[in-house]
């Protein structure tokens, strides 16, 4: 193992602190380190607040450490530019830190160059520790600065052998309990981030979900975003009009979204976009979907919860950036069933589409498998 490495674990452990809170802004974690030891530790904790190396060298101040006799380790390169809060190279500078650790360069041409500011100072910078690690957990940074879109977490709960409802479309609750209530807290974080949980037309005519995080705690709903082609009528009845119509968002044909069903939900409270269907296919196009619900709507999370063809449609667009399967240990054996993903042809085993196995667990039963996209 490098020696290196455990310090940039603790530093990557810290930075997870603040995840949900500081988009559109990177989670962020420092230790600073003296003869082997840990002696300061800080992580950017909310968006427009001091960053990590900020709050470690302040954790340092307060506990009496020199920085000077120490190095930092960062999971991001310092930036380099005044923002919201001043650039932390020269907080580096100042506090006579000679030499820096970092996980990954910074993907903002605005705030980078960091690294080689530092060294242009005297600095010793050593990069690329632990970088996939640094980089997986700045994936949504890096989508919201690269793309224009937010970033996508597509969650899907399935039999063994790959079913998600019976050949008539019923679901129920296929994972056990503390899966259900890791999805509330999912749901809960992507609220509180301002994101949306996103659903297709089939699921939200067959399941009239609700959408929301049914935790105790919880500060604010995530938005309720249905990619339809069918608009629900003016005197449709469902949890999501009839209980939370201002947090309802619909995607539908330009057609639909000019009708008297549209006007009718907007009159209710629900937003709806037109959006177009790609060259031969029927279907909505999900990339206009997506920087709509940033553009418009300022989601920087979707959470998407299917079903099987809106989810097969992401990935093949390269649009989804983590991927949570929960498997429960049951088994449907009906072929004709609901499968995980549906509507595409494969001839062979090349044709198929690859994802990035991350993480693993398993809850009171249930298989958690945790994926990102494997884009080479």
């Amino acid at each position: 193992m490098n020696q290196h490495e455990p310090f940039m674990r603790a530093a990557l452990e810290l930075a997870e602190k603040g995840r949900w809170s500081t988009a559109p802004n990177p989670t962020v974690g420092a230790v600073l380190v003296r003869d082997g030891h840990i002696v300061a530790r800080g992580w950017h904790e909310a968006f427009g607040q001091a960053h990590a190396e900020v709050n470690c060298l302040r954790d340092a101040r307060e506990k009496g450490v020199d920085p000077s006799s120490c190095t930092l380790y960062v999971t991001l390169e310092p930036c380099n530019h005044q923002g919201k809060t001043p650039p932390c190279t020269k907080a580096i500078l100042e506090a006579g830190i000679p030499r820096v650790v970092v996980g990954m360069p910074d993907v903002n041409a605005q705030a980078s160059g960091g690294a080689e500011f530092l060294r242009s100072r005297g600095v010793e910078v050593e990069m690329g520790i632990l970088e996939q690690e640094c980089r997986d957990l700045v994936a949504d940074f890096v989508v919201w600065q690269t793309t224009g879109r937010p970033y996508v977490i597509l969650k899907m709960a399935s039999t063994l052998d790959g079913r998600i409802a019976t050949r008539a479309g019923r679901s129920q609750r296929i994972s056990n309990r503390a899966s259900h209530e890791e999805v509330m807290h999912l749901r809960e974080n992507i609220g509180r981030a301002g994101g949306a949980v996103l659903v297709g037309g089939n699921t939200f005519l067959l399941d009239n979900p609700r959408l929301t995080a049914r935790t105790a705690n919880v500060q604010r709903q995530p938005l309720a975003a249905v990619m339809t082609s069918r608009l629900p009528g003016a005197e449709s009845t469902c949890h999501l009009l009839d209980e939370r119509p201002g947090d309802c968002v619909f995607f539908s044909t330009a057609a639909q979204a000019a009708s008297p069903s549209a006007a009718a939900l907007r009159s209710r409270g629900a937003r709806v976009y037109g959006v177009d269907c790609p060259a031969g296919s029927h279907a909505l196009d999900a990339e206009q979907v997506l920087t709509a619900l940033r553009e418009q709507e300022n989601c920087f999370y979707v959470l998407c919860e299917g079903g099987g063809r809106l989810a097969l449609s992401l990935l093949e667009r390269g649009l989804v950036d983590e991927y949570h399967l929960h498997l429960a240990p049951t088994i449907l054996g009906d072929a004709d069933a609901t499968p995980v993903f549906s509507g595409r042809t494969a001839d062979s085993m090349d044709d198929a589409l690859r994802m990035r196995v991350v993480k693993t667990a398993v809850l009171d039963g249930d298989i958690h498998l945790y994926f990102r996209a494997d884009r080479g």
